[in-house]
């Protein structure tokens, strides 16, 4: 568990990744695998709660899309993983309803701040880091599925760019238990240091 001092909602973000039918859903493209670890986890509950009470302390929540547009973007196809979406890039189209953020999350996203982009770190071929650091912000908690994927390569990829990152681990899962757990005993060496969002919501306060 790390130890964070406090920080100034407007110097802290949350980036959420990934929270898309295509991810978490039954009938989105990677429901054979995900769409039961996560709905046993009960993430998606616990991520609602903390994105929302997180935008009521006057915290950034900013969502992450992973789609392709016409064209295919910025995609590369130099992994097994964006061989495999760039195949079934229909799916991933900016306007298919499985791109979209999921129900649950769809207010918050409003609320909030939405990019998108065809890479694996969600800072990655966008201009979000530029946009955090233009309001000032400085500190990121990490919400999102999967784990070992999105997760873990936006938490280095923050890291690398001067942030201080934590992931927040009880609202991130993947498909199997022990993946989720190494990669998390990662990230707690590579980043500031995972805690539980009760943990991330009590030093959200303002400077006395």
């Amino acid at each position: 568990m790390a130890t964070i001092e406090p920080i100034e909602p407007r110097r802290a973000a949350v980036l959420a990744l990934h929270w898309q039918v295509n991810v978490v859903k039954p009938e989105g493209f990677f429901g054979n695998m995900l769409a039961e670890p996560v709905a046993r986890s009960g993430v998606v509950d616990r991520a609602t709660r903390f994105h929302q009470a997180a935008q009521d302390a006057g915290v950034l929540v900013a969502f992450t899309r992973f789609t392709i547009p016409e064209g295919e973007g910025l995609l590369v196809r130099n992994t097994p993983f964006m061989r495999t979406v760039g195949d079934a890039q229909e799916a991933f189209r900016p306007d298919a309803r499985a791109a979209g953020i999921i129900p649950e999350m769809a207010a918050l996203a409003q609320a909030g701040l939405v990019v998108d982009n065809q890479k694996l770190s969600g800072l990655a071929g966008n201009d979000l880091a530029d946009q955090l650091r233009e309001r000032g912000i400085d500190t990121v908690f990490i919400t999102g599925v999967a784990t070992n994927l999105t997760v873990e390569q936006t938490a280095r990829h923050a890291t690398d760019l001067g942030f201080t990152v934590h992931v927040v681990s009880d609202c991130v899962t993947t498909f199997r238990d022990e993946v989720h757990a190494a990669s998390l005993a990662n990230l707690d060496l590579a980043t500031a240091g995972c805690v539980t969002a009760e943990e991330a919501l009590a030093r959200l306060r303002p400077a006395d």
